[in-house]
């Protein structure tokens, strides 16, 4: 169980809605009226979090702080937290040059919706053991303030991986947490597994981000170290979470029990615990699985909803592009959670993850991984006309890079997925070898080789009559990977709203934390210690 935070002087938040303002770029499918912010007055008790005495979350505490003597900071009703994963600086630039040549424009010079936003910064995302870090370390670090240990979630530096002894005094408060405790609406959005390692350092402590669907130890104490999936539906914080969706239906069924949309594959789960029957034994708890559910549901309700559209991850959206019947997208389940969060007149936090931008990127997939990014753009715009930029703190980064390089010396208005052309009839540019080569590519993955009758083919392919601009083609790397990999390099962060004043120069990642909590005032300065 967590520790009980310390309680420490209310501090009033005067706030008064206003009609939104939209962004200057409108989203592909038309979005919902903006939902009035009520005029409110909040009194919220700031709370040191347990793991306030850590040297990362010091180091943050005072750094933040001093941005606040310096400037002050407004007052936030409202947190929404965006992670793009795995989207990189290159991955924003070549998706702003494809959504813009989608869309029949100039690519180069058309602005994103987070291009747009009023305050960026460059976030530093080492962890605790690694010069090149996971996505479970990274979201610790956002959601917790402290910088962890590469594959770990919500637990200190100091607890180790695989070794559930080690989680006693080193478990962590989760920006949701306190938002719960406080009596704040909480919510999630991913595209992602619900227990895959972005969404789960919001809700779970666990030495092992794997165990999403059962301890993978021989002989744990599972009651000391819970699978993710049981410590979302166990979750003690508040009275939960008003909402969460996503894909990971798989954990949460039945062991054994076949999948409600695909035969023949059955739950992950090594255990009998239904925890679909015991989310839905809560009052006014339902339960979502395909569009036609979602479509149905009455947002604007006091409802809890949890809706898990795929036994895994969501499909990506190429994959489901024009299919009616198929998964809402991130722009649609954004606007779906924030008309649900919005009822609470206290306000809320809300987490929306771009899951698969990373996924197709580690394919080495540049195609999917742009659409992906640009979906998440979108769900931007649609939390932007749906919120007041007077009380609503919104902050777009992402937890980790990748390999993706945009080199060459291609012409203006050259295909982003195309081949590198700086002539005026589109003949390619060759390399030394005599071949053509891609604009994007990818330092080490899967495009590297070709699979044979006799094994692999790792020599450069000929690319004068391939298709580089089709969905299924693998970026060209340098050596050979079954899956590319992170990166090292700083990402980008973009804000706006309550508190976005304090996002500014080369930052350290786990100071996000306190700058949500801060501009929330759930989480305490350090003059309370």
């Amino acid at each position: 169980m967590r520790k009980t935070l310390t309680a420490l002087p209310a501090i009033a938040l005067f706030l008064a809605g206003c009609t939104a303002t939209p962004a200057t770029n409108a989203a592909d499918a038309p979005l919902a009226e903006p939902v009035a912010s009520p005029v409110a007055t909040l009194a919220r008790d700031a709370a040191m979090p347990q793991q306030a005495a850590d040297a990362y979350y010091v180091d943050a505490q005072a750094t933040i702080d001093a941005k606040i003597a310096a400037r002050g900071v407004k007052p936030a009703k409202n947190v929404i937290l965006f992670i793009g994963d795995g989207m990189s600086i290159p991955t924003v630039t070549a998706t702003r040059i494809y959504a813009g040549q989608k869309r029949g424009l100039d690519g180069e010079s058309y602005k994103l919706t987070m291009d747009q936003l009023p305050y960026s910064a460059l976030s530093k995302t080492y962890n605790n053991d690694a010069q090149i870090a996971d996505s479970a370390s990274t979201a610790t670090a956002m959601m917790s303030g402290v910088k962890t240990n590469s594959r770990t979630l919500g637990i200190t530096g100091k607890a180790a991986y695989d070794n559930c002894g080690s989680l006693e005094g080193n478990r962590t408060d989760s920006i949701f947490d306190l938002a719960e405790r406080a009596g704040l609406a909480t919510g999630l959005v991913t595209t992602a597994r619900l227990t895959h390692a972005t969404p789960g350092a919001a809700y779970s402590e666990t030495p092992d981000r794997d165990w999403e669907a059962f301890v993978g130890v021989p002989g744990a104490d599972v009651s000391s170290c819970p699978d993710i999936a049981s410590q979302f539906i166990d979750w003690p914080e508040g009275d939960g979470f008003e909402v969460a969706m996503g894909g990971g239906r798989s954990a949460f069924l039945t062991g054994g029990t076949q999948d409600p949309e695909y035969p023949g594959k059955t739950s992950d789960r090594k255990d009998q615990r239904d925890l679909i029957a015991d989310w839905l034994a809560k009052p006014a708890h339902k339960y979502i699985i395909d569009r036609a559910g979602f479509e149905a549901e009455d947002f604007a309700s006091e409802d809890k909803i949890l809706a898990l559209f795929e036994p895994s991850h969501m499909e990506y959206e190429l994959d489901r592009a024009g299919d009616p019947s198929g998964e809402p997208s991130i722009a649609e389940m954004t606007r779906a959670a924030i008309t649900r969060l919005s009822q609470d007149q206290d306000g809320y936090v809300l987490l929306v993850e771009g899951g698969r931008i990373d996924h197709a990127h580690h394919a080495g997939n540049a195609a999917r991984a742009l659409e992906e990014a640009d979906q998440f753009d979108q769900a931007i715009q649609a939390a932007l006309d749906m919120t007041n930029s007077d009380d609503t703190l919104i902050i777009v980064t992402a937890d980790h890079s990748h390999t993706l390089t945009i080199s060459g010396y291609a012409k203006r208005g050259n295909p982003i997925l195309g081949l590198s052309s700086t002539s005026l009839d589109g003949t390619p540019d060759k390399a030394l070898d005599g071949k053509p080569y891609t604009t994007l590519g990818y330092m080490n993955g899967p495009g590297a080789c070709r699979p044979t009758d006799e094994g692999f083919d790792c020599t450069r392919q000929d690319l004068t009559d391939v298709d580089t601009t089709d969905k299924n083609f693998l970026q060209q790397s340098l050596f050979p990977m079954w899956s590319e990999t992170h990166g090292g390099d700083d990402v980008a962060i973009f804000a706006t709203g309550p508190g976005s004043e304090l996002i500014s120069g080369v930052m350290e990642q786990h100071e996000i934390f306190q700058v949500m909590g801060r501009a929330s005032g759930l989480v305490a300065g350090p003059e309370a210690e």
